[in-house]
């Protein structure tokens, strides 16, 4: 049973640090943090879970084994899906090789939530009865060590990726694809990298919506994610797509001219339409008739690094399905592979040399009513203590008139904070 109390007010930065490292010393953790990006989609300010009490870990038919633990369970899960899930949703296959070993699915039951909403901090523990029994487990806040320098190195030269990106526009000349998300990696060894003292850093840097410290044993993401994959409150979902990405500038002048350049350009338009639609039909599947919607096309929102385009596309559940089946029916998120989507996903195991794993899947929460939100795992590093491989992955749409030159170019425009950390 969970007992929920509320904490007194208190210096919520420091109670942040220090839920941070008590995420940090237990096996299962997640902090999902919003940074203060509260919109009327918005379910919690921040929201912890600490220590599993139950893992899930569904072997062959990962859906409905979630599916019927979900139903048993009736509590918070928190977890991940790692994109390769796709080869069992459709039969697919990814021949390279994964560096960073999370599994294709797990969430965990945590003995500890805790979490602000509305300007109030709840905790819900298994453990503990009283704020006063809360706090005297609660770790003291230390300074992080820092990480030494290190240097990731690209696994695709910038000659290499342009060579990829024309024999893709060849597949969209072709008319086998419209649009493609075609990624590279950045990778390095790094025994002494401290994942919680990154995140520290890039959550402070990047301040983004669906930031997320995640750890499964030896392996850890590190996200600052801009992006919504899908939320489910009620019999209410939303999904919210980027396509379109600028710099920002100290300038205020100019960088209001950036912002309304993207807004303006006929490239990235084209991009999000596209990815708009392919959400759209996703949501169908799950969706009661005439009920699917683009709420908002082309919305330009402003983050600490970029600006980006985003789309929100909503339904109204269907009554014979769940939340499990929209994320089935919607897995992996359209914005990370392409359109049409099983055609992109077999190109992109094609050309891309390394297993994506939990980079373009998701983190997120399932509370005990069954409603959830979940982010696209983007703008991340990606650490395994046991091999001490660092990972970071980037990529941006492919169609048929873009500049191959200028995409490498916005890789590394979004690799840039990570790399920043790091140094």
């Amino acid at each position: 049973m969970r007992h929920k109390f509320q904490l007194p007010a208190e210096n919520i930065d420091r109670l942040k640090s220090r839920l941070l490292k008590w995420c940090d010393t237990s096996s299962h953790s997640s902090f999902l943090d919003s940074n203060n990006h509260t919109d009327k989609y918005s379910q919690y300010q921040w929201l912890v879970a600490i220590a599993a009490h139950k893992i899930i870990r569904p072997s062959e038919d990962c859906f409905p084994e979630l599916k019927d633990e979900l139903h048993k369970t009736k509590d918070w899960v928190f977890g991940h899906l790692n994109y390769d899930l796709k080869n069992s949703i459709e039969k697919l296959h990814t021949s390279s090789p994964d560096t960073i070993g999370f599994f294709n699915m797990l969430f965990f039951v945590p003995q500890i939530v805790i979490y602000m909403r509305q300007g109030k901090i709840w905790v819900e523990s298994l453990k503990h009865t009283t704020a006063k029994e809360f706090y005297d487990d609660l770790p003291d806040f230390n300074v992080l060590s820092k990480n030494i320098k290190i240097k990731l190195e690209p696994k695709t030269e910038e000659a290499e990726y342009l060579q990829k990106v024309e024999l893709l526009k060849e597949q969209l000349q072709y008319g086998n694809i419209y649009e493609i998300n075609y990624c590279i990696e950045f990778s390095a060894l790094a025994p002494d990298f401290s994942p919680l003292a990154a995140f520290a850093k890039l959550n402070k840097s990047a301040a983004a919506p669906f930031s997320a410290y995640y750890k499964n044993d030896q392996v850890h993401l590190v996200c600052t994610s801009p992006e919504r994959y899908i939320q489910k409150q009620g019999s209410q979902i939303i999904s919210q797509p980027i396509k379109g990405t600028i710099r920002r500038d100290k300038n205020p002048e100019t960088d209001a001219t950036l912002k309304s350049a993207l807004y303006h350009n006929e490239k990235e338009r084209s991009e999000n339409v596209m990815i708009t639609d392919l959400v759209r039909n996703d949501l169908s599947q799950t969706a009661k008739r005439g009920t699917v919607k683009v709420d908002e096309l082309f919305g330009i929102y402003t983050f600490n690094t970029v600006h980006q385009m985003i789309s929100t596309v909503s339904s109204t559940l269907d009554s014979k399905y769940d939340g499990v089946d929209v994320l089935k029916t919607t897995f992996p998120m359209g914005s990370m592979t392409g359109a049409p989507k099983i055609k992109a996903m077999e190109l992109i195991d094609e050309h891309e040399n390394f297993a994506r794993n939990l980079y373009a899947g998701s983190v997120g929460y399932i509370n005990p009513n069954g409603d959830f939100d979940f982010n696209v795992v983007i703008r991340s590093l990606f650490y395994n203590a046991s091999s001490n491989q660092l990972s970071a992955r980037v990529g941006s749409a492919i169609t048929i008139h873009c500049d191959a030159k200028k995409e490498y170019e916005e890789c590394l425009l979004k690799a840039e904070n990570l790399f920043a950390a790091l140094r």
